[in-house]
């Protein structure tokens, strides 16, 4: 009995000091305007690093590391923008990134969608087996295969080429594969009997049932895989060797601080080289993030 009644009282103090028990009552308290409120405030905190950059960006060379702090600029220098966009090279590194962009997240999202529809609709011995082992992978960092990568491009002559940014994202990531694949088992799989009733392929499933329905698991796939490729600097840095090459994350690189024939510091160009790369980001997210944020909220752990 004093047992019980000890495992009752260590029970019970862990529930009350559980947060939520704390938190929901002032989140309660706040109400609606106050819960706006508060929302607000941390995004304009979390903004401030974005609105610093658009301000430097529009600064004069020596501004930009003013003391103490200038927030706006004295004199906005809209020019700053024509000077990186009239560049020699940064239309050819803008051309680049989006090349690389499309292919790469093109490769990933087909040759995933593909995976996941197996893993999620076929019936093959071993098929638990072979899943687990993809998603083993995910467990190994990026880092560890850099070596053993440029290994293999070396030996296969890839080296200063596009084919190492482009090809291996045609095998599928492990990653999407599982998104792909906790999105299919959602969709009902009567749907799939009544086609193969009427006398569908397996491909034929696939393309006038289960990809109507995809939409929302898509979008998510190509925004989170589009902005991860446009944003990609180790794997060109290692890969590429050639200014002319280079991709529009590795090329500012050249405009970074310090550099310039005059020696003065470039950190006002090297900001708004920063804002014109971080636009067609800011844009595409804003087009699809209706059906990014439905597909991350359909995709359950269902399997």
């Amino acid at each position: 009995m004093a047992q019980s009644v000890a495992r009752a009282d260590r029970q019970a103090a862990r529930t009350s000091a559980r947060p939520s028990d704390v938190l929901l009552p002032t989140l309660k308290l706040l109400g609606r305007p106050g819960l706006h409120a508060l929302v607000i405030v941390i995004g304009a905190v979390l903004m401030l690093p974005f609105f610093w950059a658009v301000s430097s960006s529009l600064k004069e060379a020596g501004e930009v590391r003013q003391i103490p702090i200038s927030w706006l600029p004295a004199v906005p220098q809209w020019h700053n923008y024509v000077d990186v966009a009239s560049g020699r090279l940064f239309a050819r590194w803008y051309w680049n990134s989006i090349f690389l962009t499309v292919v790469a997240t093109a490769g990933t999202v087909i040759s995933s969608a593909f995976g996941g529809y197996a893993f999620a609709r076929f019936r093959f011995p071993g098929k638990r087996l072979l899943f687990s082992l993809t998603m083993a992978t995910i467990l190994l960092p990026g880092y560890v295969l850099l070596i053993p990568n440029y290994l293999l491009y070396w030996k296969l002559g890839w080296l200063n080429t596009y084919l190492p940014l482009t090809v291996p994202y045609w095998f599928g990531s492990a990653f999407f594969i599982f998104l792909f694949r906790q999105f299919f088992l959602t969709i009902p799989h009567d749907l799939d009997e009544a086609a193969r009733i009427d006398g569908a392929s397996y491909p034929r499933v696939l393309w006038s049932i289960v990809l109507p329905l995809s939409g929302p698991i898509f979008a998510t796939a190509l925004i989170i895989d589009g902005i991860a490729q446009w944003n990609s600097f180790l794997r060109p840095l290692i890969i590429l060797n050639q200014l002319e090459s280079f991709p529009l994350a590795v090329g500012i690189r050249y405009l970074r601080a310090g550099g310039g024939e005059s020696g003065l510091p470039r950190d006002h160009l090297l900001m708004a080289a920063s804002i014109l790369m971080t636009l067609p980001v800011i844009v595409v997210y804003f087009l699809g993030q209706r059906y990014f944020v439905r597909g991350v909220a359909m995709i359950g752990i269902k399997g």
